[in-house]
């Protein structure tokens, strides 16, 4: 539940619609920001994501979510580390009313944010400070946008969610008390560029209120 309601309590693109290929295998532009809309939009469904991409490139199951649980899912192009996304629904039964869409690595999301920022390049972009969760948890590393560009709802109604994560090695001499656990870390905190912090999951999301107002 927690991972299909967008991670709504966690989280708070001007795109085009995906190029139609031929083949129905469209591939990301990365110049072009997702946006919510088309079958990034609240009125996103299963079959809509089989038109777009093909029958054969959408496989929708259980996928894994937080401390151990599983959810239904749609993904496109599983298997393939750089066009990956998955789809959650509202409406499991349907698969319809899109709860959120976890971005590949080859897309950015609003305002150009992409896969392997750091905190400073995505507080440029959203022009006003941030903060990032404490890490090392299971709901650790979200990014909480109060002001800003990047603060939602977005044009659409949909949210951005961003996860950051620090490198897996780094020095023991570092006291990375600051930033472990459940506490709310500025995102120009110090550490965060020592300990090498960057994006790594990205996703746009819609509340559930106000997609259906």
């Amino acid at each position: 539940m927690l991972a299909r309601v967008f991670l709504c309590t966690i989280c708070s693109v001007l795109i085009a619609a995906p190029a139609f290929a031929k083949d129905k295998t469209p591939t990301a532009d990365p110049s072009q920001p997702v946006a919510c809309s088309g079958v990034f939009g609240f009125d996103s469904s299963e079959a809509l994501l089989i038109d777009t991409y093909g029958k054969d490139n959408v496989v929708t199951g259980q996928v894994d979510g937080p401390e151990g649980s599983t959810y239904l899912a749609s993904t496109v192009y599983p298997g393939d580390e750089e066009r990956q996304m998955i789809f959650a629904w509202y409406n499991e039964d349907t698969r319809t009313e899109l709860s959120s869409v976890e971005l590949s690595p080859s897309q950015s999301g609003p305002g150009g944010v992409r896969i392997g920022m750091t905190p400073a390049e995505v507080q440029a972009i959203n022009e006003k400070p941030f903060t990032i969760g404490g890490f090392w948890w299971d709901y650790g590393g979200y990014a909480g946008f109060e002001t800003g560009k990047l603060a939602g709802p977005l044009p659409g109604e949909c949210y951005l969610s961003l996860r950051f994560s620090p490198a897996d090695e780094y020095s023991s001499a570092i006291d990375v008390t600051p930033v472990t656990g459940e506490v709310q870390v500025p995102s120009d905190e110090a550490l965060l560029e020592i300990l090498d912090t960057r994006v790594t999951k990205l996703s746009i999301g819609y509340a559930l209120e106000e997609a259906t107002e």
